[in-house]
């Protein structure tokens, strides 16, 4: 395909300024032109939309492929909630509009959003408040081991720890770095839970929290995970639940329940907002009584009269984000949880669970399987036998995009060796499924009879197989 400075014609032109006595026809201060301004391609119109349309048909996406990729969970991004955020009335209002509290603010509605949306994320998790200002999922975590820190300050204690387990996130032991913890690591046992022995013994009265994602990486709910919150309970710790997997429980069961005092959830990866292109997300936080005060100001909070206005409360770690957050993210959300409703969320986990099963079950004879016991939203294979002739999981992911397919998450978690982490979502079709099963066997015959192939692939794409490492640090786009 050729660039679009390669299609440059000199003198062609896409648009024509008409001539009047507008502002934009007067010729701008030389003063203020760039020097050092590139020349841009002149090409019409037709050759643009042309050239950006083309080029689009390269990029892997939710809307031409199956995306089995693992641990990001939610692919589905529906259109109307995309239009739900489009309408005038909250995309034309502004951030600082005044007023912000009363039955004729036109920010009534807006603020009505934000605390109706955080009434269903209550309802959902069982915890007692929430916050909407955290950017990401990432950045609810940090929120959330900010808001420990918090507590145990608030107590006079300075708790040195946080327990990890080692099938947890990448993020979590970043995140309560950064809040100020020092992370003690707990190995996984040989069924692929936390090893409670060694959780046991690594517990203190100077361990601030326990950090889990739930179900783990593995794909894994915990059956002692009650057990886990009380026994960290009685030594003073807090528990933190990463919601990023959520969906696999939507309906079965709730954090706050479990006795959880921490949760943050992805929005992107529980209730449809777009996950690609790094943004914009939302990453709101849950807590339970003890940390109520310490959450962000402004909160969103309906008045005596019904009205809904904003509160500061006493003890507030201050401002994570500008404004609310993410609102136009918010609004897909509410909207889709909205539009499922209660048995719909329900019927969301159960149709992941399904599914990541149904794989599961059909690929066990041709893959090792890291657990193989009933898994969650996703199912983790290895490549291990395959590596006996020369096969590694990233040939694996090759091959599938010259099958149409997005490669799943190749080498993470870290607990399975040559990792293969299919998760196919609860919105994909059985034919779907069968068809990326065909694949698969197909590769583990191929990696037998004729694993050249594997190792030539991608041979559809406009670039064959990349230097990854070189490529991510060296980056062409003009290669």
């Amino acid at each position: 395909m050729s660039l679009i400075f390669e299609k440059s014609k000199s003198g062609r032109g896409g648009f024509k300024v008409l001539r009047n006595d507008t502002p934009l026809n007067k010729e701008f201060p030389k003063k203020y032109r760039r020097k050092d301004l590139p020349l841009l391609p002149e090409v019409s119109e037709l050759d643009v939309v042309r050239h950006f349309t083309n080029l689009s048909r390269k990029n892997f996406s939710i809307d031409t492929s199956f995306y089995p990729l693992g641990s990001c969970t939610m692919k589905y991004n529906p259109k109307f909630t995309e239009d739900t955020a489009s309408l005038d009335g909250f995309r034309n209002l502004h951030p600082l509009i005044p007023d912000i509290s009363g039955g004729n603010s036109l920010s009534q509605g807006a603020l009505e959003v934000v605390y109706r949306l955080e009434q269903l994320f209550l309802n959902i998790t069982g915890m007692k408040a929430f916050t909407m200002q955290p950017l990401a999922g990432a950045h609810g975590e940090l929120l959330g081991s900010m808001l420990i820190s918090a507590y145990h300050r608030s107590r006079n204690e300075k708790r040195e720890f946080v327990i990890v387990p080692d099938s947890s996130h990448g993020t979590n032991p970043s995140s309560s770095a950064i809040a100020g913890h020092k992370v003690i690591v707990i190995p996984t046992d040989e069924k692929g839970y936390m090893d409670f022995g060694e959780f046991k013994k690594q517990l203190s009265k100077n361990v601030a929290a326990v950090m889990l994602t739930s179900p783990n990486t593995a794909g894994l709910f915990n059956h002692r995970i009650k057990e886990i919150c009380e026994l960290a309970h009685s030594f003073g710790a807090l528990m933190y639940y990463d919601g990023a997997n959520l969906n696999a429980v939507l309906g079965k069961v709730r954090p706050g329940d479990l006795g959880f005092d921490v949760i943050h959830l992805n929005l992107h990866k529980t209730f449809s907002t777009p996950h690609g292109g790094g943004g914009p997300g939302a990453g709101p936080v849950g807590v339970n009584e003890k940390l109520i005060g310490f959450l962000p100001f402004p909160k969103v909070v309906i008045l005596k009269d019904g009205s809904f206005g904003l509160s500061y409360p006493e003890k507030s770690i201050g401002k994570v984000s500008p404004f609310y957050g993410n609102y136009a993210v918010l609004l897909k959300a509410y909207a889709y949880i909205l539009f499922l409703g209660k048995e719909g969320l329900i019927d969301v986990s159960e149709k992941a669970v399904l599914n990541a099963n149904y794989i599961r079950k059909k690929l066990s004879k041709a893959y090792k399987i890291g657990y193989n016991h009933t898994c969650m939203h996703e199912c983790v294979f290895s490549a291990s036998e395959q590596v006996k002739q020369g096969i590694h999981a990233i040939d694996i992911a090759k091959y599938l995009i010259d099958k149409g397919i997005h490669p799943p998450t190749v080498y993470f978690p870290s607990i399975v060796k040559e990792a293969l982490m299919i998760e196919p979502t609860e919105t994909e079709s059985k034919d779907i499924l069968d068809y990326f099963i065909e694949v698969m066997l197909e590769i583990a015959e191929l990696s037998k009879f004729n694993p050249q192939i594997l190792k030539d692939s991608p041979v559809t794409t406009p670039v064959r197989r990349l230097d990854e490492a070189k490529a991510a640090r060296e980056l062409n786009l003009r290669a």
